[in-house]
């Protein structure tokens, strides 16, 4: 587990507003109108970004990508973890207890 994680599998996340996203040859990279800053999210982060347009349990957003990549679910777990708490850090997602 990362020290002083931000986001567990106890949570739901979503987008934050305030943010543009666009498609670079198959990347998905964003503007942070709030802090402005780009951030180049990648393929599978931009697979991720697509998945929590809405509120969805972070242990859903995990089910999907190991249905989708071949992936174990310890390391997509670990990974995405991660990533969303980047995320979180930046002010860019909205992070809420189940």
């Amino acid at each position: 587990m990362i020290k002083n994680q931000i986001v567990s599998l106890s949570n739901t996340v979503c987008q934050g507003t305030g943010n543009i996203v666009s498609d670079m040859d198959g990347e998905k990279v964003m503007l942070s109108i709030a802090k402005g800053k780009y951030y180049n999210l990648g393929d599978i982060g931009g697979e991720i970004w697509e998945l929590i347009q809405t509120p969805i349990p972070i242990e859903e957003v995990i089910a999907t990508l190991t249905s989708l990549y071949d992936v174990e679910q310890s390391m997509c777990q670990e990974q995405v973890l991660s990533f969303l708490g980047l995320l979180a850090e930046e002010g860019l997602i909205e992070v809420k207890e189940l």
